[in-house]
């Protein structure tokens, strides 16, 4: 089972979007902001996928969680979203995939379903 390290706070969309992805199979691990993210990285690890909101409060965002799920396991695939416009974000890692928020799960689901599949530079 594909594990995936969930970061939203947004209470609603986190539980729907994460009744979708265990619809889907997938083994989800919740997280409210980064803070609690950076923990369960320390905790749990070993995740497939990080999907996580790029902005969020108490001052580590998803880049933040991003990079340290790559020290914790170096083939980690990551999604990070943000219903900002990507001219407003900072610079995304070069192999993360990107959804614009608001977004429909089933297109979070094809993206998750695509990124499984390693890169030819992996």
């Amino acid at each position: 089972m594909t594990r995936l390290l969930y970061v939203e706070d947004d209470p609603l969309l986190r539980t729907v979007t994460t009744m979708a992805l265990e619809d889907a199979g997938y083994e989800v691990v919740l997280a409210e902001d980064g803070r609690e993210a950076l923990r369960l990285l320390e905790e749990h690890g070993g995740f497939d996928f990080v999907v996580s909101d790029i902005s969020m409060p108490g001052g580590v965002s998803g880049l933040d969680v991003a990079q340290a799920a790559r020290q914790s396991r170096p083939g980690c695939r990551m999604v990070l979203m943000s219903g900002y416009a990507t001219s407003q974000l900072p610079a995304l890692p070069d192999d993360a995939l990107f959804m614009t928020k608001p977004f429909r799960v089933p297109d979070l689901l094809a993206m998750l379903a695509d990124g499984a599949q390693p890169s030819a530079a992996a």
